[in-house]
């Protein structure tokens, strides 16, 4: 008897045959993953949503939960398993996690720079440098210094006779989804490169909630998760980087990284298991030079956080926007799995956290997807007569909805009376294109490959009206809390990917920034990234975001006597 099962795959990457010890995992999903396969596990293999179906086409499969047997059909790649028998699927193009990402590296700079790299080659006399400031090691002779920033300090790592060659920075947002990175030359701050990728962990577990439990199940997948963001995600992107730049990684000294606390700790390599059980005590926030056995040379940086849940990421956008430094009263709100809120009231600054849940990121949606190639990323509603229009990125069939597009459904479909305010449908001349599914209605957005429907259904709203009502009750704690109304607000920083495709006007008819105006918005990118470029090319910076971390007043929301009750009345439509 052959010691292997064969599972033969069709995708969109093609045919492949994969033999599958007896020994080993026999779920799809960790079969797949393996393979650089994986499925679109948007709810964390819960069995929530359909973002991992895959056809069975021959053979038998086994349903994990109660060993039920099919042998034909459509199932999610996370309930089933292999038999003892040889199996064929297929792998629809929407259940693939391979598509194109849509991530962000564009941001807007509110705040002047010094140009004080946190590496430096210094290009001057050693003993004009006594002169400029405090430096450990400096030498009584001439010459040129090659400089470090460590421990809030600067030490001379080298002395040449000649002029040093060029230095380069690495600037890196660390997103749960995607990773951005830029290449920065650090004589002048010129950006040479950018590229951006999904993040590898994805393949491991799909939120961070999901990675934390795999640490504190399995020891060995600390050392996992930092290689898929690291030597995965990270170092390839850094080589594609200076591929646009002609340039080599010999030439590069520094690196800058802003993420969540949850991401920080495993890029470093530290057990976050403690981010996942009361008192979510990390364990470290402040800033954290490091160096990696993947980047030789490089001296890394990780910017500080705030908290368990305010993470560098928030700090960085903080200092990035301008917000540090605005005369107020004004707010930052970065949307995404947790919608992160800042507000800058005085000298005070008030964050919070709220689980928005991954909704505006496709998950547990009937043909949610993240934003990609093939994504539907803008719904526009008319009413007489009544049609729907869908603009997809790329030029491709559409496979999904992404978030952007949802809450234009929230807001068009609320303007045009197709949605009541509790987000029901009703057929007020919808005709057809509204239809009967599962324990309600859907409305048909587009057409995908093979005639496939896109849809929309009740319950997808729903899950929708809880994300914006989380986001909209944590806005208006916060404002509260500082005697506050949206009126009051001068600025509203709008940060992240999702804060750039969506529509602003829009964000506020479905209530997702309750109250506001959208004068009172600035659309700022990604702050997070922007962040690390400041740091990158000043120690200053890196020392006031630093400085911004201690000065959070972190709010639970959970503690807040009135939090639930604003949540409540935020999961209607205006």
């Amino acid at each position: 008897m052959s010691q292997a099962i064969r599972l033969e795959v069709e995708s969109a990457k093609g045919q492949q045959t994969i033999l599958v010890g007896r020994g080993r995992p026999r779920l799809l999903t960790e079969i797949l993953r393996r393979e650089r396969l994986p499925l679109n596990t948007r709810c964390g293999q819960r069995g929530l949503c359909d973002g991992c179906i895959i056809e069975l086409l021959e053979g038998t499969l086994v349903k994990a939960s109660t060993g039920e047997k099919v042998t034909t059909g459509s199932v999610r790649g996370c309930e089933y398993r292999l038999d003892d028998t040889p199996v064929r699927i297929r792998i629809p193009a929407r259940s693939l996690l391979a598509y194109e990402p849509q991530a962000v590296s564009e941001f807007r700079l509110n705040v002047p720079r010094a140009h004080d790299p946190v590496w430096q080659t210094v290009a001057a006399p050693i003993t004009a440098l006594k002169r400029r400031r405090p430096i450990r090691g400096l030498p009584a002779t001439t010459g040129y210094a090659t400089m470090e920033y460590r421990d809030d300090h600067w030490l001379v790592t080298g002395v040449a006779a000649q002029p040093p060659a060029r230095a380069l920075g690495v600037a890196v947002d660390i997103g749960t989804t995607t990773v951005a990175v830029m290449l920065v030359d650090l004589a002048d701050g010129k950006i040479l490169g950018r590229c951006a990728d999904f993040n590898k962990q994805m393949h491991l577990g799909d939120d961070v909630a999901t990675r934390i439990g795999l640490c504190a199940a399995d020891k060995t997948m600390l050392g996992q998760l930092q290689e898929a963001v690291v030597n995965q995600t990270i170092v390839p992107l850094l080589d594609a980087c200076l591929r646009q730049a002609r340039a080599d990684r010999a030439e590069v000294k520094a690196m800058a990284v802003a993420a969540n606390t949850t991401m920080l700790h495993l890029f470093a390599g530290v057990d976050p298991t403690p981010l996942g059980v009361y008192p979510f005590q990390p364990a470290f926030l402040n800033h954290r030079p490091l160096e990696l056995s993947a980047l030789p040379g490089v001296s890394v940086h990780l910017l500080p956080s705030a908290s368990a849940y305010i993470g560098a990421d928030l700090t960085a956008g903080i200092l990035a926007s301008g917000l540090a430094y605005d005369d107020g009263p004004s707010m930052l709100v970065d949307v995404g799995t947790n919608g992160e809120i800042i507000l800058k009231n005085g000298h005070h600054l008030l964050g919070c956290a709220t689980a928005a849940g991954p909704a505006f990121e496709g998950a547990g949606l009937t043909n949610g997807i993240r934003a990609g190639a093939g994504a539907v990323e803008r719904i526009f509603l008319t009413s007489r007569p009544f049609a729907v229009q869908a603009r997809v990125i790329g030029d491709t069939k559409p496979i999904g909805i992404c978030g952007s597009a949802y809450v234009d459904l929230l807001a068009e479909g609320r303007r045009v009376g197709l949605l009541t305010p509790t987000g029901r449908f009703q057929n007020d001349g919808a005709g057809d294109w509204l239809r009967r599914h599962d324990d309600g209605l859907a409305l048909r957005v587009a057409r995908g490959q093979g005639n496939r429907e896109i849809l929309i259904s009740e319950t997808d709203v729903a899950h929708l009206l809880q994300s914006k009502a989380a986001i909209g009750a944590g806005i208006l704690t916060l404002l509260e809390r500082a005697g506050l109304k949206p009126g009051d607000i001068q600025r509203l920083y709008m940060a992240g990917g999702f804060g750039m495709h969506i529509d602003i006007p829009n964000a506020i008819a479905c209530g997702l920034l309750p109250g506001f105006e959208p004068r009172q918005v600035q659309v700022v990118g990604n702050t997070s990234l922007a962040g690390a470029y400041l740091a990158l090319l000043d120690c200053g910076a890196l020392d006031e975001i630093g400085r911004i971390s201690q000065r959070i007043e972190i709010v639970e929301l959970n503690l807040d006597p009135q939090f639930e009750s604003r949540y409540i009345d935020q999961l209607s439509l205006p």
